[in-house]
């Protein structure tokens, strides 16, 4: 019996020298972990600054002008015309008389084929994430997880061959058109690209809404759909919100799907079997071809700027809409 006493004594002077010392090293790395949590949170800031900081400077040339030695020993200065730039539809950098360098038929082809996409994805994405989170069984939800995860794998590249091996026949099959590379056949491929993005992130927040919400509806009276949403959609609008902005955000930024899918050409369109081309397609065509240095080249970073810019208006509106949502919510 002594024995066992003296040995349960040592035992616990053991666990306290142990918890002792363990406390004294948590003591001593929580600064470390500290620090490396606040640069890991302050790097993805500060790179984004060093991006746009490097971008801007490199099209800084094209709005103040660059200095060209020509042969009589002068120097010609060549400068961006921007009310040219916003304005103008022409987009012909390679013209050895007078190139143009208006963005006006890039953005508004960007935009055409992001909001055509997105009327398409929002209800689809919409729809698989209510079927995934409220009617699919477990084993069901898991497999169209995995598949939806899958989906979202495959490279844009690969989406562009389908873009052109399937969808461009279709298209000119049914519509009768000559090229099936158009707003239609990047819109519908876009929206296939981005429907994984907006089921995956809205089925999270679809489950996310406490079980007692659903169980208050039905006991209210409400059938299966209108619990859908009359009471789902309205208590995870943020998450859904977030959902439908993020997929506008991959449309804006996609690059070679839509340079392989829209048929790349400079045009103000009228209908959807309009070939058109995007900002993102213009940098990535370009960009090896132009020559370091000349205005063609500091306007193609300028166009990323651009981009910069709507980038920053979706995510601003973003924050907006979901503070204007939650103040609501908490009136």
């Amino acid at each position: 019996m002594l024995l066992l006493l003296l040995l349960d004594r040592n035992t616990t002077k053991g666990n306290l020298s142990f918890r002792r010392s363990f406390q004294q090293l948590q003591d001593r790395l929580e600064p470390v972990v500290v620090g490396v949590i606040y640069i890991c949170g302050w790097s993805a800031i500060l790179f984004v600054i060093a991006i746009f900081v490097f971008v801007f400077k490199e099209s800084l040339p094209a709005i103040t002008g660059i200095g060209t030695e020509i042969a009589a020993g002068e120097i010609e200065v060549e400068q961006l015309d921007l009310v040219e730039f916003t304005t103008s539809p022409r987009w012909i950098p390679e013209s050895s008389k007078k190139p143009a360098f208006g963005i006006l038929a890039l953005i508004v082809g960007t935009l055409s084929v992001t909001f055509f996409s997105i009327l398409l994805a929002v209800p689809l994405g919409l729809g698989a994430a209510v079927y995934v989170s409220e009617f699919a069984g477990n084993k069901t939800r898991e497999i169209l997880k995995i598949l939806i995860e899958l989906l979202a794998a495959i490279p844009s590249v690969v989406w562009g061959f389908i873009g052109i091996v399937i969808m461009n026949p279709l298209i000119t099959n049914l519509s009768g058109e000559a090229v099936g590379l158009n707003i239609l056949n990047a819109g519908i491929v876009l929206a296939l690209m981005s429907v994984p993005i907006i089921v995956s992130v809205s089925e999270d927040a679809l489950r996310a809404v406490p079980d007692s919400f659903r169980e208050a509806g039905l006991a209210m009276g409400a059938n299966r759909w209108e619990m859908i949403y009359k009471v789902l959609f309205p208590a995870a609008k943020n998450g859904l919100l977030a959902a439908v902005l993020l997929g506008i955000g991959r449309g804006i930024g996609e690059t070679m799907a839509v340079l392989m899918c829209t048929g790349h050409s400079v045009n103000m369109p009228t209908s959807l079997f309009d070939p058109v081309r995007t900002l993102t397609a213009t940098i990535a065509a370009e960009l090896g071809e132009a020559v370091r240095g000349d205005l063609h080249y500091h306007t193609l970073f300028l166009i990323g700027v651009v981009l910069f810019a709507f980038a920053f208006i979706i995510n601003l509106t973003a924050d907006l809409v979901v503070k204007g949502v939650r103040d609501q919510s908490n009136v």
